[in-house]
């Protein structure tokens, strides 16, 4: 089974963090934060953003996929964030 199908499905999404792994100046990612912050805002979920030209490792994995969405630090989206199925991943 995938890690995604893993997440633990018994948590309510105020217990849950999405962050948004971006950069300065992309467009992408500010329509992602619109997303984010409007579903996190109605659920309770916490909410961070990390920037990939602050920190190595996450420029090495993620630089080709920004923005990229983790819910509870797994990777759940990347590119387009959708309103829906970030509700499904959170467990609303």
């Amino acid at each position: 089974m995938s890690p995604l199908l893993r997440r633990d499905t018994k948590k309510k999404p105020a217990e849950r963090t999405v962050t948004l792994v971006g950069k300065p100046g992309c467009h992408l990612c500010d329509e992602a934060r619109e997303v984010i912050l409007k579903v996190t805002g109605e659920l309770g979920a916490a909410f961070e953003e990390k920037d990939i030209t602050q920190d190595e490792e996450l420029y090495r994995t993620y630089w080709e996929q920004i923005p990229v969405t983790l819910i509870d630090g797994e990777q759940h989206d990347f590119w387009r964030v959708d309103e829906r199925r970030l509700r499904a991943g959170l467990g609303a």
